[in-house]
């Protein structure tokens, strides 16, 4: 059996600007992970998850093809996943075996509601990994981070990666995107092998960041799952806005993202200001788009955070899920739990992953 686990993530600066190519977000991994166990099977495949039921999806292979056929085809990242996996197998001559697939998930409650920490991507990074050892690909951490990438973007075409690079890389990092509309027609054109390093990928990085030991992390989480591909779609159409149009907020999040990287570099105090930069780019954001990016139990857990001396933010597309706060490690939380449990948020008890690996260039 083979066993792989990737990591949840966090937005700390960039969201929704991310997904322009070229433009900044922070990130950090947590410790909170989706599992995927891999068997060998014979003849046909499962796909085990609590996702899809009691019943196991049933795959099995097309004849004549390298496409997987499933029983019922649901927009589902996992599938895409393995249908990557199989397209850069077969590119590279390694023969095709069948094989089961059990997921597990800490990234959601007993009830199966998302916590917002990027199930999606950990699921697609955990069996990509999973996938690559089965198959003896050799694939470094920056190879498999691009097959997940060129396999989300055929079921989500607005996703960033950013949170694909935590959950590979873990840590904190700083992420800047590709041309992801670029890459699928590369690989439609010229196959998976080929988009793997393509120069469609330049603009994409990952860097490592090291956030000062004077910062404490505390996460919030409103209870409420939200769609991030559908509040993506609806803020890349600017609205009227008396203040300031859609490609200012990009240029203004690119500002915000570097002036908190060389907070953390300098350890210069100033990294809550920019958190506080961070979320009113999103409030105007969300008041030039006729979106609710900030909702009232968002901005409850915000401004709770903010009354005893935190800076808070949404972290992602917002529109529920959950909140980032960050305070200086002498700041006491018991005031601020407090008032987040009486309002009806649950603190989810997150630490940073820690890095793995080294980051390949691009």
């Amino acid at each position: 059996m083979i066993e792989k686990r990737a990591p949840g993530k966090l937005f700390v600066a960039g969201e929704y600007a991310v997904v322009e190519p070229g433009q900044p977000a922070v990130l950090v991994a947590v410790d909170r992970y989706i599992t995927v166990r891999l068997t060998e099977s014979q003849d046909v495949g499962h796909i085990r998850s609590s996702e899809y039921g009691q019943a196991p999806l049933v795959w099995v292979r097309e004849a004549g093809s390298e496409s997987i056929v499933l029983e019922h085809r649901p927009a589902d990242y996992v599938l895409s996943a393995i249908s990557a996996v199989e397209e850069l197998r077969a590119e590279l001559g390694t023969p095709p075996r069948y094989f089961d697939l059990d997921i597990s998930s800490e990234l959601d409650d007993a009830s199966g509601r998302k916590f917002g920490l990027g199930s999606s991507a950990a699921v697609t990074t955990a069996t990509i990994a999973a996938l690559d050892e089965f198959y003896s690909l050799g694939l470094n951490r920056t190879q498999r981070f691009k097959l997940a990438l060129l396999a989300t973007i055929e079921v989500a075409p607005t996703a960033s990666g950013g949170d694909l690079a935590a959950s590979t890389f873990g840590g904190w990092i700083r992420f800047t995107s590709p041309d992801r509309e670029a890459l699928r027609l590369h690989r439609a054109v010229h196959g998976l092998a080929s988009a793997m390093s393509c120069s469609e990928w330049e603009g994409t990085g990952v860097t490592r960041l090291a956030p000062p030991d004077s910062l404490q992390m505390l996460v919030g989480w409103t209870g409420s799952p939200a769609s991030t591909e559908r509040l993506v779609s609806r803020v890349r159409v600017p609205g009227t806005e008396s203040a300031r149009p859609y490609d200012s907020f990009t240029a203004d999040s690119r500002a915000c993202v570097d002036a908190l990287v060389r907070s953390f570099e300098d350890d210069d105090g100033s990294a809550l200001e920019h958190i506080r930069d961070a979320r009113r780019l999103l409030q105007r954001l969300g008041a030039a788009s006729g979106s609710q990016i900030e909702t009232d139990q968002l901005r409850t857990l915000c401004d709770i955070a903010e009354e005893y001396g935190a800076a808070a933010k949404p972290s992602g597309a917002g529109g529920g899920d959950c909140g980032i706060a960050l305070s200086g490690v002498d700041l006491p939380t018991a005031d601020i739990l407090r008032e987040w449990e009486r309002h009806g948020i649950r603190r989810l008890s997150l630490s940073p992953h820690p890095p793995e690996g080294g980051i390949d260039d691009f």
